[in-house]
């Protein structure tokens, strides 16, 4: 962990801010382990506080990182399919499909949007996009909507702690951090509970 804060704090303090920024999230978009929200925060904190972080241009990119790392995500799906390997053909992994292509026929916007802000469960839901291909000229523009969404919130939190610890970026910038996380496992829990009362389908045999 201070291995990966140190990491955030450089890429924060680097000229090449918004090229890492676009990297960063693009990469987070189909490998979770990417800490894109927690740098996202952390430089917005550093712009608030220390007014040294162009914060809409900041914002604009991570947004265009984020969609184009969801799209990559759902390309890959599309491209693994959902009979390629013999797991997949499997009676459980076979009607954990059919409900994932109910539940985005009912709701895709929602899921789509939701999860957006839950790092593993983007990946999850914009594969299964593709692989049971969801049309892609539905999924570009709520892909651009998530990512615009998640961009602004997570500014948004940057910019409330860097408000709080004005002219210490690197104590604003960590208070944003710590905030992102205590979001993100707010919204972990409550996804993981509102996922547990979906009825899951019952298998023959």
């Amino acid at each position: 962990m201070d291995v990966i804060n140190e990491l955030i704090m450089q890429a924060v303090a680097s000229p090449w801010l918004y090229l890492i920024m676009l990297a960063v999230a693009v990469i987070d978009g189909f490998f979770p382990p990417v800490p894109s929200e927690t740098v996202l925060v952390a430089a917005a904190a550093v712009g608030a506080s220390a007014g040294d972080v162009h914060i809409a241009l900041l914002c604009a990119v991570a947004a265009a990182g984020a969609a184009i790392g969801d799209n990559i995500a759902y390309a890959i799906g599309r491209r693994l399919g959902t009979r390629r390997f013999a797991w997949m053909r499997h009676p459980r992994v076979a009607a954990a499909f059919a409900h994932a292509q109910r539940a985005l026929d009912g709701r895709s916007a929602t899921l789509i949007l939701g999860a957006r802000y839950i790092p593993v469960g983007r990946v999850a839901v914009n594969m299964t996009a593709g692989a049971l291909a969801f049309p892609w000229r539905r999924f570009v523009p709520l892909s651009l909507l998530a990512g615009a969404s998640w961009s602004l919130f997570s500014v948004g939190i940057g910019l409330l702690a860097g408000a709080w610890v004005k002219d210490q970026p690197l104590l604003s910038a960590a208070l944003g951090v710590v905030l992102a996380l205590l979001i993100g496992f707010t919204v972990d829990r409550v996804a993981a509970a509102r996922w547990r009362r979906v009825p899951v389908p019952q298998l023959a045999g």
